[in-house]
């Protein structure tokens, strides 16, 4: 599994950060960060799902 997020597209929601904070965080301006781009079995559920709820669709998922 890959991961790829674009800034340029993220509002700020926090939803990756909410359901899979091991794997993205914010910065000072509420845009997503990446933390694991290929994230071990265990949180590739949370991957996916966190790309789904993205409302921007800012989050990728490969995989």
């Amino acid at each position: 599994m890959k991961i790829d997020v674009s800034r340029t597209a993220c509002v700020g929601a926090g939803q990756c950060v909410l359901v899979a904070e091991e794997l993205f965080d914010q910065d000072d301006e509420g845009l997503v960060i990446l933390l694991d781009d290929s994230p071990a079995a265990a949180d590739q559920a949370a991957a996916h799902k966190a790309a789904a709820l993205c409302p921007a669709r800012a989050i990728r998922v490969d995989g």
